[in-house]
C-alpha cells in the first residue's frame, strides 16, 4: 500500500499542528505517499481574490512554492522555518511527495471537506488542549472532525502538563 496513500495534515502553525505534522512524519507517512498541508483560513470575504477559491480552496501548492515568501504572500500565509524544516527533511528521507491546499471559513467544516475534496485515506490534527467548558462554548475542531470526516483521524495531544 506504499504509496499509494495520501495523507493529511491540519496545519495552522500552532504548537499542536506542528506536532501533528512531525506525528505524520514520524509515524505514519512512507516511501511513495503523498502529504498534503491543509491550512484553512476565517473568510473575511475580501481575501479571496478567486471565487472559486471561496468555495473549493486553493489549487494544490507543491512544496518548491510553499517555500517561497513571494509565492505565499498570494495566499496571506506566511512562511515558518520550523515547518519547512520538517517538510525538507521528510521530503528527502522519506521520499514522499508535499503539497498543500488553501481554504477559506470554518475549520471544522472546511476539514471534512477536504477529505472529500483529496480523497485522503487519513487526516492528522493536533488539539488546542480546551477544557470542558471551553469546549462546550467554543466548539472543538478536532471534536468535529473525528465524528464527521469519511477518513481515519488521528488527534495528537501534548502530553506534558500545563503549569
Amino acid at each position: 500500500m506504499a504509496g499509494e496513500r495520501k495523507v493529511g495534515v491540519a496545519l495552522d502553525y500552532s504548537k499542536s499542528s506542528k506536532m501533528a505534522l512531525q506525528w505524520a512524519v514520524d509515524n505514519l507517512l512512507q516511501k511513495g505517499d503523498m502529504l498534503l498541508l491543509i491550512h484553512v483560513k476565517p473568510s473575511k470575504g475580501d481575501e479571496v481574490r478567486n471565487v472559486l477559491w471561496a468555495q473549493c480552496g486553493s489549487p494544490l501548492i507543491p512544496l518548491t512554492e510553499f517555500r517561497d515568501a513571494s509565492s505565499m504572500k498570494q495566499y496571506d500565509v506566511s512562511i515558518d522555518a520550523e515547518v519547512l524544516d520538517m517538510l525538507d527533511t521528510a521530503a528527502r528521507q522519506k521520499e514522499v511527495t508535499i503539497v498543500t491546499k488553501i481554504y477559506w471559513g470554518d475549520p471544522r467544516e472546511k476539514l471534512c471537506d477536504a477529505v472529500g475534496d483529496l480523497k485522503l485515506d487519513s487526516l492528522v490534527m493536533g488539539s488546542r488542549g480546551l477544557g470542558q467548558i471551553q469546549r462546550i462554548l467554543l466548539g472543538s475542531v478536532s471534536n468535529y472532525v473525528l465524528s464527521n470526516a469519511s477518513c481515519p483521524v488521528t488527534i495528537v495531544k501534548d502530553l506534558k502538563p500545563k503549569h
